[in-house]
């Protein structure tokens, strides 16, 4: 609210009440006394006031710093009378002091108040306002000028007010809050206009500093620093570069009319180095840097002037199980990286460490063939395998090939860490892809069944499985073989079952394809051969004897 006559007019009229309300029964007077009687047992002295009347003064009031008394029995004083209680005056020192300081303060400042702005405590509330007290001197402060609501309990409470009268008749002086904030509110208006001119740089002080920036006192507006806007480098530690009480340069970059909020920056009044950087180097350059922050993630790195690159955690090392950036490198170490992005709207350069490194896979391909045998370590288990680590190459361990039980997985026999030896069956250069077995390098059943069986020979098993091409039979010693249907006669496929013993021939033992064939028919056709076999022998021996009977 505007300061104009109107108000001015109430302000009078506060005034009057103010005075009139400090004014009962000719009170608030002052008179010179004299001390009549000092009674230290009850802490006061009794002062005679003229018309025989005696107040009591508290000895508090005239002690001095030491705490001895200033006045004795008999001595003059002046003393402000403030009321009466039961015919007797109420009578202070103190307030004759206060009143002395008031009239000193007007007499210094009523001919030139304006601007003057005061700092004090509210002591009182009555009707009409509040009662201000700074430095010893009371000041009023009328309600409609206060700027508080109704229900605000303020008593106690420090402010700032501006003087807008001095009454010297009435010893009394007027402030007004609200028209501290109308000015103050049309000064800051002024100077975020100006700030917000174009190109104006100014100097601001430092008044605190938070982990998201700092705010600096540009002319009386606090603005704010975002960690953002310090330095190219990107988000930085205001409390590693700067104190508070440092002056710095800044330039207005926004302001929310809303929320009355200023935003300054300091690497806005700064040379941009980004234009040096798109104008000098391209994706594929090699530059060196200094290792300036280690994260979880990766690493950021100063290139200088400024400007910072990150290095991705993945682009540290062609070892795709890296753990920690610190385990390959350290704060201030200079090493040299590859530029692989430059983003010119962003102001973001990502660098890589590991394209500048022998390519792991390459290096594999000239040490090692497919067929070669290698010992290396478990990376990692997985529901299908195992990866193995040979030489900085990961190749894929698959549970098919881990053992010759075809039950064995990868999990059961092996741990992260262990080293195994294994054959390298595939190199696939293309997609850089390594299976490895390790079951051909352990003895095959079927080769240890075929050093005692031969084709012909007659075997008995459990049926394990039953397709619909034939049935799986498993034999001694873990070896499974299949019975394939064209070879299941004379039994009839709808009557076998899971776990049932059956017999049979063996017609083929393929140690290279790790195979055996089992058949029913011929077994049944061995049988019958030697079935007729036998009758042909003993045809032949009876047709015998009867010859040799007849000869005698």
């Amino acid at each position: 609210m505007a300061f104009d006559n109107e108000s001015f007019e109430e302000e009078e009229n506060f005034a009057e009440m103010f005075a009139a309300s400090e004014k009962k029964q000719e009170t608030s007077r002052i008179v010179e006394g004299e001390v009549v009687e000092i009674q230290a047992d009850e802490d006061r002295a009794l002062v005679g006031v003229g018309d025989k009347l005696e107040g009591i003064l508290s000895l508090n009031e005239i002690r001095g710093e030491d705490g001895e008394l200033k006045f004795n029995t008999g001595d003059k004083i002046n003393v402000m009378v403030t009321g009466y209680y039961n015919e007797r005056p109420k009578i202070s020192y103190k307030k004759v002091l206060e009143q002395q300081k008031t009239i000193d303060f007007i007499a210094a400042n009523k001919d030139d108040f304006e601007d003057l702005v005061v700092e004090g405590v509210i002591v009182k509330k009555n009707r009409g306002g509040y009662v201000v007290e700074a430095d010893n001197v009371s000041f009023f402060m009328p309600r409609s000028l206060a700027a508080f609501k109704e229900s605000d309990d303020v008593v106690g409470r420090k402010i700032k007010a501006q003087v807008v009268k001095i009454d010297e008749a009435e010893n009394s002086i007027i402030l007004s809050r609200r028209k501290l904030f109308n000015e103050e509110r049309k000064k800051k208006k002024e100077i975020i206009d100006q700030l917000m001119a174009e190109d104006v740089i100014v100097e601001g002080t430092i008044k605190k500093i938070t982990s998201y920036g700092m705010f600096v006192d540009v002319g009386g507006v606090d603005g704010l620093v975002h960690y953002n806007e310090i330095s190219y480098k990107g988000p930085v530690n205001p409390s590693k570069l700067y104190k508070e009480g440092d002056v710095v340069t800044v330039k207005a970059i926004s302001y929310d009319k809303d929320k009355r909020h200023l935003s300054l920056s300091i690497k806005a009044v700064l040379p941009d180095p980004w234009a040096e950087v798109e104008s000098e180097l391209d994706e594929g350059d090699t530059i060196t840097v200094t290792v300036s922050n280690i994260e979880a993630y990766g690493v950021f790195v100063d290139l200088g002037n400024d400007i910072e690159g990150f290095l991705h955690i993945s682009e540290i090392s062609w070892n795709k199980n890296v753990k920690n950036p610190a385990d390959y490198l350290e704060v201030g170490q200079e090493i040299d990286v590859e530029v692989i992005e430059i983003n010119s709207k962003t102001h973001k350069l990502r660098v890589s460490l590991k394209k500048l490194l022998p390519k792991p896979f390459d290096e594999f391909l000239k040490n090692y063939r497919e067929g070669d045998v290698v010992r290396g370590t478990v990376t990692s288990l997985t529901d299908f395998g195992a990866f193995v680590r040979i030489d900085g190459v990961e190749g894929l361990l698959h549970n098919q090939d881990i053992s010759w039980d075809k039950n064995t997985k990868a999990k059961d026999v092996l741990k992260s860490g262990d080293e195994v030896e294994v054959k390298i069956a595939k190199i696939n250069a293309e997609d850089q892809k390594i299976s490895l077995n390790r079951k051909t390098l352990l003895e095959s059943p079927i080769d240890k069944f075929a050093t005692t069986h031969n084709n012909n020979s007659i075997v008995h098993g459990t049926i394990r499985d039953i397709k619909d091409f034939g049935v799986f039979v498993s034999l001694e010693d873990g070896v499974d073989a299949l019975i394939r249907d064209e070879d299941l006669a004379p039994l009839v496929k709808d009557e076998l079952e899971p776990g049932q013993e059956i017999e049979a021939a063996i017609a083929v033992i393929d140690t290279k394809r790790d195979r055996i064939r089992l058949s029913v028919k011929k077994l049944d056709y061995i049988k019958n051969q030697a079935m007729l076999a036998e009758i042909n022998d003993s045809e032949s021996h009876s047709l015998g004897d009867l010859i040799k009977d007849k000869l005698k």
